[in-house]
C-alpha cells in the first residue's frame, strides 16, 4: 500500500526536491566563464593613478539552507589581473575575488517557482590584492584600488543577472512543465507492440516476393507412347 500524504505535505516535498543546487545553479550558468575589462579608472589624489583590471568569472558555488523558506548562498569566484599606471611606473597585482549573493526561492501564483536575488553591492564583493612589490602596497592604499574594483564588479554582475535570459531562467512554470510531461506520455511508442509487429511485417514482405511456380514447370514430361 502506498503511503498517502496531504496535498500540503506533498507540495513541500516537491518543492524541496525540485529546488536543488544543480537546478538553481543552471539559472546562473550564462554568467560563468565571462570576462570583462575595467578601466582606465582615475584613482588616488587628483587622479594621479590610472587603474585597469581584467576580470574573469569562475563557476558559481551554491549552498542550500532548508527552513521555512529555501534559501541559497551563491559564491562566485573571480580572477583579476590588475594594473596601476603611475606614468613613471607601472605596478601589477594578482587579485583573487569573491562575490557572495543570497537567493530565496518562493512559490508564486498560479503555479511557479521563482528564484529571487538582490543585486550585489560593493560590500558583497571581496577582493584580495597581493602586491608584487613593497611600493605596490603603498600605492594600493593611496589609490584606493580595492574600493574601485569592488564597485565596478558589483555593477557588472548586477547587469548580468538582470539580463532577460537570466531572469527567464529564474522562473519555472510548473504548470507548463507538467503539461509537457503528460503530453509526451502519449507520444511514447509501446515497445511490446513494436516488437510484436516486426515478425508480421517480415512475413508479409516474404509472401509478396515469393514467385508462385506451376507444377508443370517442375514435373518431367510423360514418356511417349508407341502410337506417337
Amino acid at each position: 500500500m502506498p503511503e498517502y500524504v496531504s496535498y500540503e505535505e506533498f507540495g513541500r516535498r516537491f518543492f524541496e526536491i525540485a529546488v536543488n543546487e544543480e537546478r538553481v545553479g543552471s539559472a546562473f550558468a550564462d554568467i560563468a566563464g565571462g570576462d570583462f575589462t575595467v578601466g582606465p579608472i582615475p584613482s588616488g589624489p587628483g587622479g594621479m593613478a590610472k587603474v585597469w583590471a581584467q576580470v574573469e568569472i569562475d563557476e558559481p558555488q551554491l549552498t542550500r539552507q532548508v527552513g521555512e523558506l529555501i534559501t541559497f548562498t551563491v559564491k562566485i569566484p573571480l580572477r583579476i589581473g590588475l594594473l596601476i599606471d603611475l606614468k613613471v611606473d607601472r605596478i601589477r597585482y594578482d587579485v583573487a575575488g569573491l562575490i557572495t549573493l543570497p537567493l530565496t526561492v518562493r512559490a508564486a501564483a498560479p503555479l511557479e517557482l521563482r528564484i529571487e536575488v538582490d543585486p550585489p553591492r560593493p560590500k558583497d564583493v571581496w577582493v584580495d590584492v597581493e602586491s608584487r612589490t613593497i611600493r605596490g602596497s603603498i600605492v594600493r592604499v593611496v589609490a584606493s584600488v580595492d574600493a574601485e574594483i569592488r564597485r565596478f564588479i558589483a555593477q557588472y554582475v548586477a547587469e548580468e543577472i538582470d539580463k532577460p535570459e537570466v531572469k527567464k531562467a529564474r522562473i519555472i512554470n510548473v504548470s507548463e512543465e507538467l503539461g509537457r510531461a503528460f503530453h509526451n506520455l502519449g507520444d511514447e511508442e509501446d515497445p511490446q507492440a513494436a516488437a510484436g509487429s516486426a515478425p508480421v511485417a517480415e512475413v508479409v514482405e516474404v509472401v509478396e516476393v515469393v514467385e508462385v511456380v506451376e507444377p508443370t514447370e517442375i514435373l518431367p514430361a510423360p514418356p511417349a507412347t508407341p502410337d506417337q
